[in-house]
This record gives C-alpha cells, structure tokens and sequence, in this order.
C-alpha cells in the first residue's frame, strides 16, 4: 500500500497542476492545516529536479502569504479562529504565559518555527495575536521560510537521483521516519 501511495504522489509530482496544490498546501499549512508542504516538494522536485528553484519558490510565496493569514486570524480573530486551533493542539493554558515572553524575543520565533517541524501556524497565529510588528514577522518568515525550503529543492537538485533511489529503496523506514518527526513536531508542540 506504501509503496502505491508512493508511486500515485510520485506520478501526481509531473501533473500540470500539481504547482497549484503545492501553492494551496502551502499557503493552509501556514495557518491551518497540519501537514507540511514537503510531502508535496519533496516527490515533486525528485520528479523534476530542473523545476526544484520553481518548486521551491512557490513554497515560499504561497507559506508567506499563508502565514499572513495565520497572523491575520491571531490579530482579528484570535478568540473566534486561534483559540479553538490551540485548544485542538492543548495549548490554551500555556498561551497567557507564552504570550507575556513572544514579542521580547522578536523575529526569533517565526525564524525557528519556520526553520523547523514546529508547526509554524502555532507561530502566526501567535505572532497577530501579540502585536508583532507585521515588518519582522514578514521578514523572518521569508528568510526562515526561504533558507528551509531552498536548503531543501537544492539538496535535492544536486543529489536527486541517489536520494530518490535511496528512498525508494527504503520507503517503509523513510515512511516511520516521517512519521516520527511530524509526531515529534506534535510531542514538542504540546509540551512546550
């Protein structure tokens, strides 16, 4: 069954509108949606490494834009909108808390959240509903947005063929491992 969902992502990558779904990924995960884009970048560059500067850039564009809504709903509707996604991720009692500290530290929160698994909406929503000022959060997110999905497409560009063959040869534990960093990104998100 791996191995099919595989092949379908892998055949869906060449798709002519498969830039579109990156984008639409792209742009929810950053504010909404719990899966990341690279399960989308990752095949579609393996598919056509000469597309992986456009990949990338879409990506980023699309996430930027998304993470403005991600700001949008902490600053004009975080009880409406942010308060029911932080209780679906348990973090309602640590917010208050995290909220006296966020704006202290400035850019580096957006820069770390959107470097790592750390799901970056938490982050967006987070960065609206303190007051960030809306010129740092952009800036952060496109150097923390852009360094992880360009450090990525040229990874990827350059070593593509042994890294797909890589995979493709051990898909089952590339699959265990995926799931235990998004599980992880989870873990680390609700203890925080």
């Amino acid at each position: 069954m791996l191995r099919r969902l595989y092949d379908w992502t892998m055949g869906f990558a060449g798709h002519r509108h498969a830039l579109w779904v990156l984008a639409i990924v792209s742009f929810a995960e950053s504010s909404v949606f719990p899966i990341p884009p690279d399960v989308l970048m990752i095949p579609m560059i393996l598919a056509r490494p000469s597309r992986a500067w456009l990949i990338a850039g879409v990506c980023l564009v699309a996430s930027v834009l998304g993470g403005l809504l991600g700001y949008a709903i902490g600053y004009f509707a975080f009880e409406e909108i942010g308060r029911p996604i932080f209780e679906a991720l348990g973090k309602v009692e640590r917010i208050e808390q995290f909220n006296e500290r966020f704006n202290d530290f400035s850019f580096w929160p957006v820069l770390i959240a959107g470097l790592t698994p750390f799901p970056y909406k938490v982050i967006t929503i987070m960065s609206g509903w303190t007051g960030l000022p809306l010129a740092t959060f952009i800036a952060a997110s496109v150097v923390a947005r852009g360094l992880r999905f360009f450090i990525v497409a040229a990874l990827l560009w350059k070593f593509g063929a042994p890294i797909r063959d890589f995979i493709e040869k051990r898909l089952g534990l590339m699959f265990i491992l995926f799931c235990v960093l998004l599980v992880g990104g989870f873990y680390v998100l609700r203890y925080l």
